[in-house]
Parts: structure tokens; C-alpha cells; sequence
């Protein structure tokens, strides 16, 4: 949840012209008809090295990043750090310094009631001991700003960048608060992770539960630790993750959309470029009576 220290509304804006003006070099006469014409010419124009690997893989993101929804890269509810409403100033310091966020909901009794968003720096003033008196975290809440989880990732960046918000409530189809989501998740879904000092590996990061009953899983999940979750078995065959089982078990590093079945479990790929998986929906198959069948290769 934290944010780069230039915005990152600006940083997309210049990256996005440049991969546009790219594309019209890259894109030759007649014009394409079609997105699947468009990455045709991609692949050409990378395999003849006019366009580098990561620039490649960056502008296929970018042409998919429509296909994504909010719902695809929300951080859940049970993962959210939030202050209440009648939090005191130290207590706010805490959690601001444990979690090491910029951006805080603020909730009124419970996580369904979130009531503003409070950003880390506006507590800076009240580190002076003569402010601490003055400090009142009704005072200092910004507007929250409510998307559905079913809106897809071009609109709510095309959002992002017209209000100059960094950070959304997802609330479901019954208007009940569902997780949140960044500017920032947004945008790694076109460059990849953003990585600061303030990352750390975070298993439970890994899985996130969808309040449908689906989950997405990072393609990077240990399959043990997959098993350990789901309460299943599935045969590592050779691979050390969901990832890599999913591109053995097709033969190929499969593209966005893509879906196999193993066991019980549909696996779809929502993420992916020409070299890895990056995201994974995992859903159960509708089989009242079906057992975890063993995978093998």
C-alpha cells in the first residue's frame, strides 16, 4: 500500500505515451485489426530484437491490463490495516510504524463501516509535543472513495489519475466492504512489482480469498504450501509451484485466460507474460462428491 515517491498518476502517464509511441513504430501498415494482430507484430518485432524482452512483456501487460477487474488484485478485508475513529494519537503512531503504510481506513466500530482514510503524513505535525494536545483524527480523514469489485483495472487507473486518489474501498454487489485497492497494485500489473525497503515476503500475501468462494493465488505459491491450505493433495511431479505446475502440466507458459483442471480445482491464469504465470484464479469444480485426484505428469 505504499507509494512510490514520485506520483505514480505521472509516472504512468509518461509510461503510457511512451509504449503508445512504440506500438505505432512497431505496428506496421495496413494497421492492425485486431488485439491478437497487434501482439503478432509484438512477438515479430521482439524476435528481430526491435523491441526488448522486458519492453515486449511490459507492452502486453498493458494491452491485457482491461481484461483484469478489481476483484482480481484486492487486498481482502482480513488483510486490511485500519485505525478507529476514536483512536489516540499513539495508538495511530503504532500502527503507522508497525505496518509501515501511507494510507489507513478509518472505521467506525467495525470493518463494514469505514468512514475516511488517513494518510501517515498528516500525523507529522502532531509529533511536536505542543500539537499533540490538538490532535483529533476526525479532523484529519480524507473522503473514501467506494468501487465495485467488478470494475475493471483501465477504468479505476483512468479514476485514479482524474481524482488524484491512491487508494479505493472494494465493496461486493451487496454494498458490504470486500478489501481495498492501490494505485500501486494497479500499476504492478503493468510493471511488475514495485518493490520498496518496506517489502517483505508475506505468505498470507500469496492467497487471497474471494468472497465468492474463488481465490487468487500468486503463481509463485509453494505447492506444499497450496496443499496445506486447500487440505488437498496435488502431486508436485517435478515442480515447486502452482505456477509451475500449471505451465508442466500444459506444456507451455499458457497465456491469460487459459484454464486447466487438476483434481478438484479449475485453475485460471488472469496474469501472465511470455515468460511466467503471475496470477492464478483457483476456484473447486462443482463435484459434491469428488476427491483431490493426485496429479500426475
Amino acid at each position: 500500500m505504499n507509494t512510490p515517491d514520485q506520483p505514480p498518476s505521472s509516472f504512468f502517464g509518461g509510461l503510457l505515451n511512451k509504449l503508445t509511441s512504440l506500438l505505432m513504430r512497431i505496428v506496421p501498415s495496413p494497421r492492425a485489426t485486431s488485439r491478437e494482430d497487434v501482439l503478432e507484430n509484438l512477438r515479430q518485432a521482439e524476435a528481430d530484437g526491435i523491441v526488448a524482452r522486458d519492453a515486449y512483456d511490459m507492452i502486453q501487460r498493458v494491452l491485457f491490463v482491461s481484461d483484469l477487474k478489481v476483484r482480481d488484485i484486492i487486498i481482502p478485508r482480513s488483510n486490511m490495516v485500519s485505525v478507529e475513529r476514536e483512536d489516540p494519537l499513539d495508538k495511530c503512531l503504532d500502527i503507522m510504524v508497525e505496518s509501515a503504510h501511507s494510507r489507513f481506513p478509518v472505521v467506525d466500530n467495525e470493518k463494514d463501516q469505514i468512514i475516511g482514510i488517513l494518510l501517515a503524513k498528516d500525523l507529522l505535525r502532531y509529533f511536536d509535543d505542543d500539537n499533540k494536545q490538538r490532535f483529533n483524527l476526525r479532523d484529519l480523514m480524507r473522503p473514501v472513495v467506494f468501487v465495485p469489485e467488478s470494475k475493471r483495472l483501465n477504468v479505476l487507473l483512468a479514476e485514479f489519475r482524474e481524482n488524484r486518489n491512491h487508494i479505493a474501498v472494494v465493496v461486493d454487489e451487496f454494498g458490504a466492504v470486500a478489501g481495498l485497492v492501490t494505485i500501486e497494485d494497479v500499476l504492478e500489473q503493468i510493471v511488475g512489482d514495485i518493490e520498496d525497503e518496506h517489502d517483505v515476503e508475506d505468505d498470507e500475501y500469496l492467497i487471497r480469498e474471494l468472497e465468492d468462494g474463488e481465490v487468487i493465488v500468486k503463481a509463485v505459491l509453494p505447492i506444499d504450501e497450496f496443499n496445506e491450505h486447500f487440505h488437498c493433495y496435488l502431486n508436485e511431479s517435478g515442480s515447486d509451484t502452482i505456477g509451475g505446475l500449471v505451465s508442466q502440466t500444459l506444456g507451455h507458459v499458457p497465456q491469460r485466460g487459459e484454464k486447466l483442471e487438476l483434481g478438484e480445482f479449475e485453475f485460471e491464469v488472469v496474469h501472465a507474460d511470455s515468460r511466467r504465470i503471475h496470477l492464478i484464479r483457483v476456484s473447486r469444480l462443482n463435484q459434491a462428491d469428488a476427491a483431490v485426484i493426485p496429479h500426475e505428469a
